[in-house]
């Protein structure tokens, strides 16, 4: 028991540069310091991921929580020709390619619709909410999956940036109106430890009573050194935004959303059938 709460403290503090009281009797530690322990990984073994356990996983993921049971979250478990289509159209994330497998996670709205035709009942509620439920859905399942694989032994690193491609990997998996791709995930057997992110400091993140951000640029700058000193950006494009005398996680991220990115998402969405209004 004291490794795990020792493994739990050393990881918190390594995320969040502190670490809450940990109870030594509280059940779950090993668990617990799993999750805090979690590392992204970007290179696997040869070996296989066996359809049967991508399967398995899949279905702990989709036993996770859902709005009112609508069960609006879907996976798609791709086949390697696609798998390497979608690597072509992202190929700056090599790792996509090499990953042993890759998942895609959908929002669906479609079954809904279609349920309220079989039981010929209206449909009022087509508006921004069926959307956001469908979404937040599937993001739950994403993250219920990857906890489920680390615990099988599996790396994984989620792809966002799928969505820079959201109508082409639509007609590549055949996606029917109403359902969109959320997130891409590699999977495999780690090659190596992985990185463990650090994050903004629970200060930030967490608040008691009432939203407060403090001061946000002293807490910011706080985040960035300590960010910097374990694990150091590589400046972001820096023949359009020139030097920066210190690069930090702020700055990555300032440059990152200085372009427009996604900017036809919205009409994406919307021709795939929802309402955003």
């Amino acid at each position: 028991m004291p490794d795990h709460v020792n493994s739990l403290r050393d990881s918190l503090n390594r995320r969040f540069g502190e670490a809450p009281a940990v109870d030594e009797n509280l059940a779950g530690l090993e668990a617990l310091a799993r999750i805090a322990g979690r590392r992204v990984h970007r290179r696997y073994t040869e070996r296989a991921v066996e359809q049967g356990l991508l399967r398995l996983l899949c279905a702990c993921a989709l036993s996770a929580p859902s709005k009112s049971d609508l069960q609006q979250a879907d996976i798609v478990i791709v086949d390697k020709a696609d798998q390497v289509a979608i690597a072509d159209l992202i190929p700056d994330q090599p790792f996509i390619r090499t990953a042993p497998a890759f998942l895609v996670f959908l929002a669906n709205g479609r079954r809904l619709v279609e349920i309220a035709k079989m039981r010929g009942k209206p449909f009022p509620n087509d508006h921004l909410d069926q959307f956001f439920n469908a979404a937040v859905d599937a993001g739950i399942v994403l993250a219920t999956f990857m906890t489920t694989a680390d615990a099988a032994g599996l790396g994984t690193c989620p792809i966002s940036v799928i969505r820079d491609h959201s109508a082409k990997v639509s007609e590549m998996l055949k996606l029917p109106q109403r359902v969109i791709p959320v997130a891409g995930m590699c999977v495999g057997w780690p090659a190596d430890s992985g990185h463990l992110s650090p994050r903004l400091g629970l200060s930030s993140t967490v608040h008691n009573g009432k939203f407060d951000e403090g001061d946000l640029a002293e807490r910011i700058d706080v985040y960035d050194k300590r960010r910097a000193a374990i694990h150091p950006y590589k400046p972001r494009d820096p023949k359009h935004w020139g030097e920066a005398a210190f690069y930090g996680w702020s700055e990555d991220k300032a440059r990152q959303y200085g372009v427009p990115q996604r900017a036809d998402f919205g009409t994406f969405v919307r021709m795939k059938g929802f309402r955003l209004d």
